[in-house]
């Protein structure tokens, strides 16, 4: 084993560990007996219990931040919307240890814990702020407070999670994107102005399309009619037939 797959082995068992005992509980004796290494290797890769855990906890952040797409208004805007909350739901789903240490109110009494918990919730929160700000712009955001947008949504979502990890049987993914898809369209998504500026782009360049015609076929029609004969008015062709 070289030295990357076991830095790898040592962060599997970590996080096995702390979601069977939590991270207060978790030593790192227990850590390297999972590893099945010395626990001298362990001190070669991480000064301390808590340096494994923000190793951990940025490589959550890290999916986090990779599962978040840049909505493109001019495609289905709702369909993107909701593949951006199945993948964060996803990913903080995948790793429950992690997500409900992080999620917890309960920070306990390690100064640098409580830090690193604080880090980790601004950076979230920031993350999401700019995605919110990204969709002001693309008009498919109500104008308002991002970060106090992204309070409320951190707080919808934590409150769910937490639900369903206490429930004997949980809730289904889907169902949960498609609840808080409903919640954040009643709240601050602008479905309506997503779905109208593709549609606005396309009636202007479908007018455009027909002023083009238009213009085409105007120089055929006054040449056509150029080109025809001059008829005679009713009152000259009874002059003419006098005359006869």
């Amino acid at each position: 084993m070289d030295k990357s797959e076991r830095r790898q082995a040592l962060l599997r068992a970590a996080r096995t560990v702390f979601s069977e005992k939590g991270y207060h509980e978790a030593k790192v004796d227990d850590i390297v007996a999972l590893a099945k290494v010395a626990k001298g290797t362990f001190y070669l890769y991480f000064p301390d219990k808590r340096s494994v855990f923000g190793e951990l906890v940025r490589g959550l952040f890290s999916r986090l931040g990779g599962a978040i797409l840049r909505v493109d208004p001019s495609a289905d805007v709702e369909a993107q919307v909701k593949h951006n909350i199945r993948a964060i739901v996803a990913v903080l789903l995948d790793d429950p240890a992690l997500t409900s240490i992080l999620l917890s109110h309960a920070a306990g009494l390690d100064p640098a814990f409580v830090k690193e918990l604080r880090a980790f919730r601004q950076e979230v929160k920031l993350l999401l702020e700019r995605s919110l700000a990204d969709g002001q712009q693309l008009g498919i955001i109500e104008p308002g407070d991002t970060e106090l947008y992204a309070t409320f949504t951190i707080g919808a979502l934590k409150e769910v999670l937490f639900e369903n990890a206490l429930e004997e049987q949980a809730r289904p993914r889907e169902r949960i994107v498609t609840a808080l898809y409903d919640l954040l369209r009643r709240g601050y998504l602008r479905m309506d102005a997503g779905r109208a500026a593709p549609r606005a782009e396309a009636e202007a360049e479908a007018g455009g399309a027909r002023g083009e015609r238009g213009r085409d076929r105007a120089p055929a029609t006054e040449d056509a009619a150029r080109a025809q004969p001059e008829r005679p008015s009713p009152a000259r062709r009874r002059a003419r037939a006098k005359g006869d």
